[in-house]
């Protein structure tokens, strides 16, 4: 049987707040209107716009709500640059606050006044596709720059779920996503999380991350059952918390190879030739001479 691929971030979501165990992990992800922009910005000042269907961060955008405080003589503020603490302006006289709207892509920003202007503005960059909007995560940081991480789950030789390989994404300086095809450079977990946990949350969160891809696997297998392969990007905010972001079901595996453990790639290579997503490598012909001599 082919190797099953779903390509709707919606679906796959869908499947897997259906499990109330699974469901607490998702961030509140609607389909995108400007209602549920506007609320999801009022609800948690930070959302992620991105589209149902790509792959590499592609398209993914992220907007933010702001509180400012502005003398009339003063200009708009420079929101070019991430803040990491509420922007306040010094006036010299009392101001009123004012919610300004920020749209982040790439490595541009944009302001705007109401969300309906902001709405305004994306409706070229989403033309008419399905895309969601998400609840923004506080990410960890690693060097003053978000991070996330990538859980490889495979089906193994015996057919069951095993989460065979995880690794950390960083931002790129002012990139909204962290995708290595976006300029994020790839480090490992325990490098990440030892600037934020003791050795013991690190061997508990390593952990509680191998057991949620198979948890996600066996639950979106119940929807999909051609499924052998799935790559889950999941968030950590400032409490440690775990969040999923969403779930590709092409997920990169020669990202893996460039971890010093060859032994992590060895048992990726292997399962993914048993499923059929790789071709079994055949022997170079010197080392089949060499075979040959020796009997």
């Amino acid at each position: 049987m082919r190797i099953q691929r779903v390509s709707s971030k919606w679906a796959k979501t869908k499947v897997i707040l259906q499990n109330r165990l699974l469901s607490v992990f998702i961030p509140e992800t609607r389909k995108y209107a400007l209602e549920d922009l506007k609320e999801l910005l009022g609800l948690y000042g930070t959302v992620y716009i991105k589209p149902d269907r790509g792959t590499y961060g592609s398209g993914v955008m992220r907007a933010e709500q702001r509180v400012v405080h502005l003398s009339p003589s003063e200009h708009q503020p420079d929101f070019s640059q991430p803040e990491t603490e509420p922007l306040t302006c010094e006036a010299e006289a009392p101001a009123e606050p004012k919610l300004m709207y920020i749209l982040r892509y790439a490595k541009d920003a944009e302001i705007f006044n109401t969300p309906e202007e902001l709405h305004a503005a994306l409706l070229p960059r989403i033309k008419g596709r399905s895309y969601l909007v998400q609840q923004g995560i506080d990410l960890l940081q690693h060097q003053d720059r978000p991070f996330d991480l990538r859980v490889l789950t495979q089906k193994n030789l015996q057919g069951s779920w095993e989460t065979t390989g995880m690794l950390g994404r960083v931002a790129a300086p002012q990139k909204v996503v962290t995708n290595y095809h976006n300029g994020g450079s790839i480090f490992s977990v325990d490098a990440l999380f030892k600037e934020h946990m003791t050795p013991e949350e690190m061997t508990a969160t390593i952990q509680q991350l191998k057991s949620l891809g198979v948890r996600i696997g066996s639950q979106l297998e119940t929807a999909y059952p051609g499924l052998k392969e799935i790559g889950l990007d999941v968030a950590m905010d400032q409490h440690h918390d775990l969040w999923l972001l969403e779930v590709n079901t092409l997920p990169s595996i020669i990202v893996f190879k460039m971890f010093p453990n060859k032994a992590i790639y060895r048992r990726i290579h292997r399962y993914a030739v048993a499923y059929g997503r790789l071709k079994r490598t055949r022997p170079s012909p010197t080392y089949r001479r060499r075979r040959t001599l020796k009997h």
